[in-house]
């Protein structure tokens, strides 16, 4: 684990201000920038907004539709402290979340609708000895980093989440984390995408090829689309399209969907097997399994039998929430569980932004900041040196 900034809760709204009219860019092209973006999950729309609103002529292709890959099971946490535990994927996580508020108020305007996003912090619990040591080393950590937390006995957390489980020993809060409902921003960014002028296509992409000095194309079941960039963000099915296959493997997560009549807890809490994010309605998801199972896409019963023992054990009302579903996704998993974001060294014009693993929704804003700027200026921002996909030769 590990943290820092002040709690912000923050209810991203539909802006009464027009979209500033945007000019076209065409960087360091003569002409409008042609782009192709292979996938609609959060990472290629995301991707897709920005070049869009950067004056980019944008197509986005996904077969299944928007949001229906790894998207549709995420919880939407953005908790860089803890799912950073690789330096590497903290740093990009911490950078990330900070542009998360300007991120997500220019979504909002851009698409004309809103989107839930709070940053009420995370409360981290211990109900054993083992794991109240492990969340002591972590707030020294902290402290030592200047990171904001706060470590305190379980009757403290008590008062601060009423309805969790009394067996608790201790809990570290970290404020400065949060939650976006992960299905209404992959929605926003869409939206945001086309009213920017970019188009979105329902159609399998079959392989990218080149085409010539300065172009490259994309075979798909609706004919070839010539471009000067395309971007793979397919996610685990990436390597069925790319010129050379990425690590990239489905890694399969179950994610269960709960209701109350009021909300049970009021900020994200982990626990040693599970996590609870809490949605204003009265929602609760819980997450999340890792399975290694191919492209299986199925719900079983021992992950949702796991999950809700989990839950139970933190939070004691779990047994009356009302079962509304079990959300399965495949998350792109590398050998390094580092995304592959920049440009590919064996095919020019082809770029990567995939293998997010858990941290798609976090690192969305970050990846389409890096990708616009390689694709329309041709900068190479000091972040892409830790997500090189000619680290493993593509």
């Amino acid at each position: 684990m590990s943290f820092q900034q002040p709690a912000l809760d923050a209810r991203v709204g539909v802006s009464d201000a027009t979209t500033a009219e945007r000019k076209l860019s065409r960087g360091r092209y003569n002409r409008l920038v042609r782009v192709t973006i292979v996938g609609g999950g959060i990472i290629g729309c995301a991707v897709g907004h920005e070049l869009a609103s950067r004056g980019a002529d944008v197509r986005i292709f996904d077969m299944r539709g928007t949001g229906r890959g790894a998207t549709q099971a995420s919880a939407g946490i953005l908790a860089p402290y803890i799912e950073g535990h690789i330096d590497a994927l903290l740093q990009l996580g911490i950078n990330s979340l900070a542009l998360y508020d300007r991120f997500l108020a220019r979504v909002s305007a851009d698409a004309q609708q809103p989107v839930e996003y709070e940053r009420s912090g995370s409360l981290h619990i211990a109900n054993n000895d083992a794991a109240a040591m492990e969340l002591a080393i972590a707030a020294r950590k902290f402290a030592h980093a200047g990171v904001a937390h706060e470590l305190m006995p379980g009757h403290d957390a008590m008062r601060l989440e009423p309805g969790l489980s009394s067996r608790m020993i201790s809990a570290l809060l970290l404020p400065m984390h949060g939650y976006v409902r992960a299905a209404e921003l992959t929605s926003a960014l869409a939206a945001a995408a086309v009213r920017c002028g970019a188009h979105m296509m329902t159609a399998n992409v079959e392989e990218i090829c080149g085409r010539g000095p300065g172009v490259v194309a994309v075979k798909t079941t609706a004919g070839l689309i010539e471009s000067d960039a395309v971007i793979l963000a397919a996610g685990c099915w990436s390597g069925r399209v790319a010129p050379m296959t990425p690590p990239v493997r489905p890694v399969r997560g179950q994610l269960l969907h709960l209701h109350f009549n009021q909300r049970p807890v009021s900020r994200v809490v982990w626990g040693s097997e599970c996590y609870l994010v809490p949605w204003r309605n009265g929602a609760l998801l819980v997450g999340a399994t890792v399975e290694e199972a191919g492209f299986d896409e199925t719900a079983t019963a021992a992950g949702v039998t796991r999950l809700l023992e989990a839950s139970a054990a933190l939070l004691t009302d779990i047994p009356q929430a009302r079962f509304e579903a079990v959300r399965v996704g495949l998350r792109p998993g590398t050998p390094d569980e580092l995304p592959l974001i920049g440009p590919s060294s064996t095919m020019r014009g082809v770029y990567y932004a995939t293998g997010h693993y858990r941290n798609g929704v976090l690192l969305a804003p970050l990846t389409a900041r890096l990708v616009a700027d390689l694709v329309i200026d041709g900068k190479r921002d000091p972040e892409l040196d830790l997500v090189r996909p000619d680290r493993f030769g593509l």
